[in-house]
């Protein structure tokens, strides 16, 4: 199948997943709506980027990792400096609900050191070498 055709037969997939999400979301209403397009998101994202690591081999291995540190870094510069610029410029003065924003930041704080920082401590011996120091000759538990 040609890559293109693959786009666009990808992309219908993820439009009418999200229609159906918001029509579900729509039917029950306020919070679990959010939760439902929330969730569904979340599982589109991880689809597509389980699915590129599984195609791309070894080479794709850091892939997750830096899909999480982009959507870090869009959600912290992009979204939040375009949206208070918006504003500013349109109201002279930048209103922002504080308890929505804290919340937001929390989740992207969580997701960040879940997924950037944890790994690092978590590698298996076999991953890379051992940090620990062999002992040296003459010391006790020395090998012989």
């Amino acid at each position: 199948m040609k890559p293109f055709v693959a786009a666009l037969l990808l992309a219908g997939a993820v439009l009418a997943a999200v229609h159906h999400a918001e029509v579900i979301a729509h039917r029950v209403g306020e919070p679990f709506g959010s939760l439902v397009l929330a969730v569904a998101m979340t599982v589109i994202e991880v689809a597509l980027i389980v699915s590129l690591m599984m195609t791309g081999g070894a080479q794709t291995g850091s892939l997750a990792r830096d899909t999480v540190f982009a959507a870090v870094m869009i959600t912290c510069n992009g979204i939040v400096v375009v949206f208070l610029l918006a504003l500013t410029m349109k109201r002279r003065i930048a209103v922002f609900n504080a308890e929505g924003t804290g919340k937001a930041l929390a989740t992207v704080a969580t997701l960040s050191t879940l997924s950037l920082v944890l790994p690092t401590f978590t590698t298996s011996a076999t991953a890379r070498p051992s940090t620990r120091r062999s002992a040296r000759p003459g010391r006790p538990g020395a090998p012989r």
